[in-house]
């Protein structure tokens, strides 16, 4: 049976989803594409495959396929082009062990850096990715896009950044913030076992309780430019802090 009309109840169900306060209520969230929806596949979170009428996707998945008609498919993704597929996935679990290497978000606001800020963290061993709630929705879409499908499989928390940087010291790790005043290049810092790295705003950098918190500040060394775009930078951080 093909769904043909928005007023049917799992439509509009589904089209809660793009507002944040349904997300956390329901607990799952839309992805777009084949990629992400393979990476929620993989990662065990996708609960309901909606397909355009005519296409189908290469995926072992053992529920319901559900197929809608290109107006359903229109109201569930409004934008320019038409999507082939959707996923309805399952938000992940906080996971109470973070492990050893942990990164650190104070207000970063743009879902793009942020999104690509879960990327870089997963693609280098980082092992648990903390937002303030000032910081983007984590569910937001283009966090989604942005994450490449990394957001499905790390450790993501969203919290109170001082309640977990005082456990941290408590446990031994290194807490460096990043910061051009007071600040120290990151090639003369040795990549230490536990590790907890901090990022901030994107115009008003970390904030100053936070950076007073830190064991030391980094800053990158650059020829030219002054610094970078923050999702850059934490690219180029936790390369630096890798897990080996």
């Amino acid at each position: 049976m093909i769904i043909t009309s928005v007023q049917n109840t799992k439509v509009k169900t589904w089209c809660k989803l793009h507002e944040k306060k349904h997300r956390e209520n329901q607990q799952k969230f839309l992805v777009e594409n084949e990629h992400l929806i393979q990476e929620a596949f993989q990662a065990g979170l996708l609960e309901e495959l909606i397909l355009l009428e005519g296409f189908d996707l290469n995926l072992n998945f053992d529920k319901e396929r559900i197929i809608v008609n290109e107006h359903v498919m229109t109201a569930l993704h409004p934008n320019t082009y038409m999507q082939k597929c959707l996923g309805v996935v399952r938000m992940p679990k906080v996971q109470a062990n973070l492990g050893n290497k942990i990164l650190l978000c104070d207000d970063v606001q743009d879902p793009g850096n942020l999104g690509t800020m879960i990327r870089s963290a997963y693609s280098f061993g980082f092992d648990s990715f903390i937002t303030s709630r000032g910081s983007a929705d984590l569910y937001n879409e283009k966090v989604i896009r942005s994450t490449q499908g990394a957001l499905f499989h790390m450790n993501v928390i969203r919290g109170n950044l001082m309640d977990f940087i005082h456990k941290f010291k408590q446990s031994g790790y290194k807490i460096y913030g990043t910061a051009l005043e007071n600040g120290k290049g990151l090639s003369t810092f040795a990549n230490e076992e536990k590790v907890v790295l901090i990022f901030g705003n994107e115009g008003s950098g970390i904030k100053e309780d936070i950076l007073k918190e830190c064991d030391d500040r980094i800053y990158i060394e650059m020829s030219r430019f002054e610094s970078l775009n923050v999702a850059m930078a934490c690219t180029v951080c936790t390369y630096w802090f890798r897990k080996d």
